[in-house]
């Protein structure tokens, strides 16, 4: 008797799963599972429903979706990360989900309501390495939306997949623009290096800004040693939560080593745990724990550094990494106020930067000369006066200026304290005195994609866009994956905006807020730009989300917040009450 012959068809298909998913779980299950849930409800189910596809299996963590033509499927997917990055932040702070989604148009087997195949294994592999809200399709896939879709996808090179025989020509969407080049970096001519997250292995989700602050500590000192390219730590952390194999990180950050460990803090004890792996082959070439009291715990990150350090190069001179160093403070209370207040001082978004404040400011009431603490502080204060945050903008200048200078008298000679310094200074109009400090702080740690950015904005502020667009691409090289580089996006665009070249401008504004949809302040420079290209009808758009943000928001407040030249602040003022807002 003849065996039934196997059901095949050509099938566009569509895997999808959550960021972070096990590690959300862990910290609140009920609150994921919500989150979750609604997504499903109001997002996901309505695109997949309009554009008709079928659900085929839902997962925990994802789904796998079949439709008939590659145009819905995409535009599925495109609709459905579009509806995710306009969501409103959670009121709580607590970070929203992502979803990654990979599409790939092949043969797909059918038994029951299950689909099988080369077809539905390729599009699992496109959506592991998809990057938080973005999509990933196959070469192939991407040749059928040729003059159908006006979506457009970036060419981001070929990838090695598990379980298949050959590299996958991948495209990627949302465009990458952050040198003109494919997202797969080529390495520096140095040792290079990423610091990975460090697992939380307390058994206590609220120790995670502990694992973070040895994470940071390590890499502020690794990169500050000259002959190293470090990544930043933004980039670094784009990969918590992600398991992805060293191949495809070495691949995507364009470096030879990578770091990666655990910590485990109990009652006055800590162990920390550490490897440092080769990501062409994924060899180990060293492994350590260090085991101490808590209040051992700088000396213990100052060891492994120098392992580290000796075990990529070993000619690096023990007086090279004494001289990185970062002071320490005198409480472990203020360090642990400093490091629960990290995350939300590069936020860049108002509540996130109140509460950083609140929490440097229990710092500084327990060590009131802690210089990582002070310039933070600074940092969230000079925020308030930029962003239009706050209602008295010089005060608030007055108070980032007080505390970085404050900072840099206590440590004159750390990157990061010196271009909180700059920065603040930049602010004040004292551009020479900013750019002597921010040039000092690459000086001293060439590896700061933060200070370069900076020198950037600086560079813009002074009517020199050509220089300002070296430093922000060289920034976001140095930190390819970091959540605030929509920032050095913003800084692009108003590079464009001194530039005169509003429609350019207007691009870089939009696509800045891609990235970070709540950056409202973006509006401020986008509706005058947007008008600027004769874009009227987005330019009122734009206005109308700023004003509904900001109220209060005036000609002369943004004034009194951005410091570009005096001719440039007149021209987008002019373009700004052409738009209806009102002068005073």
């Amino acid at each position: 008797m003849a065996k039934p012959s196997v059901q095949r068809r050509l099938a566009a298909i569509m895997s999808a799963d959550i960021v972070g998913f096990s590690r959300m779980m862990n910290a609140d299950e009920t609150g994921t599972l919500a989150a979750v849930n609604q997504i499903r409800r109001n997002i996901f189910a309505p695109a997949v429903d309009a554009f008709k596809g079928r659900v085929v299996k839902l997962m925990g963590d994802g789904a796998l979706v079949e439709f008939a033509s590659v145009v819905d499927a995409v535009a599925c997917a495109v609709d459905i990360q579009t509806a995710m990055a306009a969501r409103e932040e959670d009121p709580e702070g607590r970070p929203l989900l992502q979803l990654r989604m990979g599409i790939n148009l092949g043969d797909i087997i059918i038994e029951g309501q299950d689909i099988f195949g080369d077809g539905v294994n390729l599009a699992t592999r496109l959506q592991e390495v998809a990057s938080p809200g973005g999509i990933s399709l196959s070469a192939s896939t991407h040749e059928h939306l040729v003059g159908r879709i006006d979506t457009i996808f970036s060419d981001d090179g070929e990838y090695e997949m598990k379980n298949l025989p050959k590299p996958v020509h991948v495209f990627r969407w949302p465009v990458e623009v952050r040198t003109g080049k494919r997202a797969r970096l080529q390495r520096p001519d140095k040792p290079s290096i990423a610091v990975l997250p460090f697992d939380n292995m307390s058994g206590d989700a609220e120790q995670d800004y502990f694992a973070d602050g040895v994470v940071e500590a390590i890499t502020a000192t690794l990169s500050r040693i000259r002959s190293f390219f470090v990544i930043a730590r933004n980039s670094a952390f784009a990969y918590k939560g992600r398991h992805l194999n060293v191949q495809d990180i070495g691949r995507e950050l364009g470096v030879k080593y990578l770091l990666e460990g655990s910590v485990q803090r109990a009652g006055n004890r800590v162990r920390i745990t550490v490897q440092l792996i080769e990501t062409d082959g994924g060899a180990h070439l060293w492994a350590d724990r260090y085991d101490g009291p808590l209040d051992d715990i700088f000396n213990l990150q100052d060891q492994i550094t120098e392992q580290v350090a000796g075990a990529i190069q070993p000619s690096i001179q023990f007086a090279e990494i004494e001289r990185t160093r970062r002071k320490p403070p005198q409480n472990l209370g203020a360090y642990d106020y400093t490091m629960r207040a990290m995350p939300g001082v590069w936020m860049l978004e108002q509540n996130a930067a109140a509460q950083a404040l609140e929490l440097l400011d229990k710092a500084l009431e327990i060590d009131p000369d802690y210089p990582l603490a002070l310039a933070l502080a600074a940092w969230c204060w000079a925020q308030h006066s930029v962003y239009n945050w706050a209602e008295d903008i010089a005060n608030a200048k007055v108070e980032a200026l007080s505390r970085a200078e404050r900072a840099a008298q206590m440590s004159s000679d750390d990157p990061l304290i010196l271009s909180v310094l700059g920065t603040v200074h930049t602010f004040a109009r004292n551009y020479g005195a900013a750019r002597v400090l921010l040039e000092r702080a690459i000086q001293l740690d060439p590896n700061s994609a933060w200070a370069l950015s900076r020198l950037g904005w600086l560079e813009t502020y002074a009517d020199r866009p050509e220089e300002a667009m070296q430093h922000f691409e060289h920034a976001m090289r140095l930190s390819p994956l970091d959540p605030m580089n929509f920032n050095n996006l913003v800084g692009m665009g108003s590079a464009h905006q001194v530039a005169g070249e509003d429609n350019s401008a207007a691009n870089l504004f939009l696509r800045a807020l891609e990235e970070r949809p709540n950056a409202h302040w973006v509006h401020r420079n986008l509706c005058a730009a947007l008008l600027g290209a004769g874009r009227e009808e987005e330019a009122q758009a734009s206005v109308q989300t700023l004003m509904q943000s900001n109220p209060n928001m005036t000609v002369k407040r943004f004034k009194e917040a951005m410091v570009f030249s005096p001719g440039v602040l007149e021209r987008i003022g002019v373009q700004m009450a052409a738009l209806g807002i009102p002068e005073r």
